[in-house]
């Protein structure tokens, strides 16, 4: 088998308490600094997690979308982040993975934040996404998701788990350990992209992350600072690992109801 190229996988871990005055500019140009092939944002990134889905939603060809197609063509990565948006009378809490070639691909979250109020305003998704992109399959999960495992247990359909979240302080050690978890029973790469600082909706964890699949955090931010952080990706050396101990061979079957 020919090596493939290593593949960079990045994350932008965002100050909540800029939300709103951060301008979409300022965090294009963090964006265009940022080595990497593919650049992870935190949950409803430009505006902080809001449950009000009537003042923050944005449609299809908002700024934010828009911003987030011109950031991905103009650095030359790959860009996803979650946006509140609203489409055909629905509020959506929605994963947008933009190329540089101009194609957009969305997930709208399966999971949604019952205690902070999320299922009143918002209609949750019914498809699992998953998104090749450089001959490396992605997929998609947001936030409160990463506490579901059959809906992210790996059917030999993805390599890595992208998570773009907004998980609170007082939960940092759960957001660790689930992300671990994920990496571990799917044998994939995660990366986290989570908010630090604090707004009107609580204090955030920070701590994003990317793990292996072994388990191992490769890359961690602090809990209270934003921080950019890339790690190397080899689909091979993976692929390598599933062959020589095939968990995923004696997995219990099952049919997940879309």
């Amino acid at each position: 088998m020919k090596n493939q190229p290593v593949f960079d996988l990045t994350f932008l871990q965002l100050d909540a308490s800029l939300s709103g005055r951060r301008t979409l500019d300022e965090i294009g140009q963090q964006i265009l600094r940022a080595p990497g092939d593919l650049v992870l944002l935190p949950e409803m990134f430009a505006t902080g997690f809001r449950t009000d889905a009537a003042t923050v939603a944005q449609p299809m060809d908002g700024e934010i979308v828009t911003a987030l197609r011109t950031w991905a063509a103009q650095s030359g990565k790959a860009v996803a982040g979650s946006v509140a948006v609203t489409d055909d009378g629905r509020y959506c809490n929605r994963l947008f993975f933009a190329t540089p070639s101009g194609e957009l691909t969305w997930y709208d979250k399966r999971h949604l934040f019952r205690p902070g109020g999320e299922t009143d305003t918002f209609t949750a998704g019914e498809r699992r996404v998953v998104v090749e992109y450089r001959g490396i399959r992605f997929l998609l999960l947001v936030c409160y998701d990463l506490r579901y495992p059959v809906w992210s247990r790996c059917r030999q359909d993805y390599d890595v788990i992208l998570c773009s979240a907004a998980w609170p302080e007082s939960r940092r050690d759960v957001w660790r350990t689930l992300l671990c978890a994920r990496a571990l029973e799917n044998q994939a790469w995660v990366v986290g992209a989570n908010f630090c600082g604090e707004d009107a909706t609580g204090r955030y964890a920070g701590s994003s992350a990317i793990i292996d699949c072994y388990g191992r955090f490769r890359a961690e931010a602090p809990e209270r600072a934003e921080a950019c952080r890339t790690v190397h990706f080899q689909l091979d050396e993976q692929n390598r690992f599933r062959e020589r101990f095939p968990t995923w061979r004696d997995a219990d079957d099952f049919v997940l109801k879309q």
